[in-house]
Order: C-alpha cells, then structure tokens, then sequence
C-alpha cells in the first residue's frame, strides 16, 4: 500500500484521493492502483495530445525565407496574407509609427529598411559586412509573435494600382504596363515599382523593397523597364529611377 501510494503522489494524485479508497483492513488497495493507472494514462494521453498540438502549431506558423536578387535582402514569406494587396516601404525608423511589426524588425541590429507587400516581408540590412544569422533568427520571432497577436498590419496608406481618371492616354498605358507586367515580377523579387511622373518622354519610377540600393537595379530598369515600356509605347524614350535622399537623426 505505501508503494502505491507513492506512486499515486508522483503523478500528482493527491494523497487525500488514495486514502479515500484504501479500507480499513487494506481492502481498498487494488482500488488506489486502478486509480494511479487510471491517472497515469490520462497524463501520458494529456501530453500526446500537447505534443500534437504543438506540433500543429508550429507548422501553421512555418516562415520562409527567401533570398533576394539584392544581397543585403531577404524575403520573408508568413505563409498567409501580410497586406492582402499592395505594397508599403518604411525607409527608416521614422516611417515605421504606422505599423507595430515594422517598429519591432527596426528593433534588429543591423536592419536598414523594411517592406511589406501582398503576402511577403522584405526585410534590408545596412551592408553586406553584417551577417544574415542574427537578424534572421530575431525576424522570424518577430514576424511569428506578431500573426499570432491578430493586430493590423499597419494603418498607414498602401501603395496599390496608380491608375487615375485624371490620366491622359499615354499615361494610363504606362500605368497599366506598370501594374499588369512589371511590378508583379518585381514583387517576385521582393520589391515594387512605384510611378511618379511622366514628362518630355521620361518614365520617372521609383524602387522600393529589395530593388533600393540592388547592384542590378539599372539593368532592370534599362533592359527590362525601359524595354519594355518602348516596346508598347513608342512615345517612351528615357526611364529615370527617383532616389529620396532619407536623412536620420543619430
């Protein structure tokens, strides 16, 4: 009887429980160790069940990673919709009050930038000197904590399509070239294309995302942009990419 009733307590039975069932002359012993098998089970089902559980939840909450035509990018991708639709650049820090996840991935030693577009993050380091371990690791916690808190992506303006009832013809084309051909494929590659003017037969675009700073952004521009655009519209002679100059306090 004493064995069993230290194995009931080691299961966490409390002792008040066995003493219940166990008789004056030792006729409740066989009782109390029905009982500590019957605790016993359901303590190892309780953590199978957790262990699914887990389990589950960890591949609902898979993030992959994906790298970038730029080397100082990387693309993250939650598996389930981050803007839904649209892209939204944050420069610098400054730009992040709108968005709750961009503030904590700033929060990451040696992150520069960051960029939300329909189901991916792009996520950009200050240089290449920096390495991909930490601000990985500290991203993918970021990214998870933040699906799992149900709080809006952002409530600041997304950059959807830039077609306008006000646009001339040759404009709406460019715009429709733009939205239609060119910035799915470029959001592929984990950025956008952003219009921003056309005058004296200049295309003037904006990159965001992984194409700010890429070492191949003028051959995307001019070979693939520019091309294409001259293709279509004959009144198109000249692409001109727009840099803002983001100044930051220290």
């Amino acid at each position: 009887m004493g064995e069993s009733l230290f194995l009931c307590h080691s299961l966490g039975a409390p002792p008040c429980s066995i003493r219940a069932h166990v008789g004056k002359h030792g006729v409740g012993l066989l009782k109390a160790e029905r009982y500590c098998f019957f605790i016993s089970n359901r303590l190892i089902l309780r953590q199978i069940l957790h262990c699914f559980t887990t389990r589950k939840l960890l591949r609902h909450l898979s993030i992959q990673t994906q790298d970038t035509p730029n080397p100082r990018s990387l693309k993250f991708l939650p598996g389930k919709p981050v803007l839904g639709s649209g892209t939204i650049d944050f420069p610098s820090p400054s730009s992040a009050e709108c968005s709750s996840l961009a503030r904590v991935l700033f929060e990451i030693e040696g992150v520069k930038s960051v960029f939300f577009g329909p189901d991916f993050i792009t996520v950009t380091k200050v240089n290449e000197d920096v390495e991909w371990t930490d601000i990985k690791r500290h991203a993918l916690d970021a990214i998870a904590k933040f699906f799992e808190s149900g709080d809006p992506i952002t409530t600041g303006a997304v950059h959807n399509e830039s077609l306008s009832e006000d646009d001339d013809d040759i404009v709406s084309m460019i715009k429709e070239l733009l939205d239609t051909r060119i910035r799915p494929t470029v959001q592929e590659d984990g950025g956008d294309v952003i219009y921003k003017g056309f005058e004296d037969g200049t295309v003037k675009l904006k990159l965001v995302g992984s194409c700010t700073g890429c070492p191949s952004s003028t051959v995307t521009l001019r070979n693939g942009i520019q091309n294409m655009l001259q293709f279509y519209i004959p009144e198109v002679d000249n692409v001109e990419q727009v840099i803002i100059k983001i100044c930051c306090a220290m």
